[in-house]
């Protein structure tokens, strides 16, 4: 395939279209960069060889020029001094480079027409070489994020979850037990000379306070039997 027509095919393709139909975008994607990358490279390396036939046969051009400008004045010449003849094959050399004259500016005009629209082409083909690589970006992207989300979702649902949590629910049994055991080890204990000493000192002070309690009642009701 020439470089010309695999660039107009990248040019005119639609990348959406071709991920669309695509089983491996990603890889796809990465193909249509390297293609373009490549086309690219070889386009330039046509170019600068274009360029360099535009100024040879700029050259080219000023040399026949010159050619002609000779064979003019040798015709020139050739009659001054009466010889017809030689004048007239001076001439003749000189519609020769004439002749080519022609022919290289119609072969210089093609190349320019060519390259002028080669460029257009070139600026389409980087526009979509920019446009690759921002839906490789793109897909990358969306790939790290689906990896990272399926992996998520894995391990949510993974068994080895359910029986780590089941695991958690042995230990928290397990510990339980263990506090049900240090705690039973308080139970049934006696008291001790210490506890049943402050427990009389709070009885006798319940039983001042209750006795002045009802002091204070008797004192009342006496008052009110008093003033009957």
């Amino acid at each position: 395939m020439g470089i010309f027509t695999r660039m107009a095919d990248i040019v005119n393709s639609n990348l959406n279209a071709i991920l669309d139909v695509a089983e491996e975008p990603d890889k796809i994607i990465r193909l249509v960069i390297q293609e373009m990358e490549e086309t690219l490279v070889e386009v330039r390396s046509s170019a600068a060889r274009a360029i360099a036939d535009q100024k040879d046969a700029g050259r080219k051009l000023r040399r026949l020029a010159d050619l002609q400008e000779d064979w003019a004045k040798k015709a020139e010449l050739a009659i001054s001094k009466g010889r017809e003849d030689l004048a007239k094959a001076a001439l003749v050399e000189k519609a020769k480079a004439a002749e080519m004259t022609g022919f290289l500016k119609e072969d210089l005009d093609l190349l320019k027409e060519a390259l002028g629209r080669h460029d257009e082409d070139v600026v389409k083909l980087e526009a979509k070489l920019r446009e690759a690589r921002a839906k490789k970006m793109t897909l990358q992207a969306r790939h790290t994020t689906v990896t990272n989300q399926l992996r998520v979702r894995r391990n949510l649902y993974s068994p080895r979850i359910e029986e780590a949590f089941a695991r958690f629910e042995k230990v928290e049994a397990r510990l339980d037990r263990i506090e049900g055991e240090a705690e039973a080890f308080d139970l049934g204990k006696g008291r001790t000379l210490a506890d049943e000493i402050n427990d009389l000192a709070k009885e006798e002070e319940i039983a001042s306070e209750l006795k002045a309690i009802k002091a204070k009642v008797q004192r009342r009701s006496a008052k009110k039997s008093a003033g009957k």
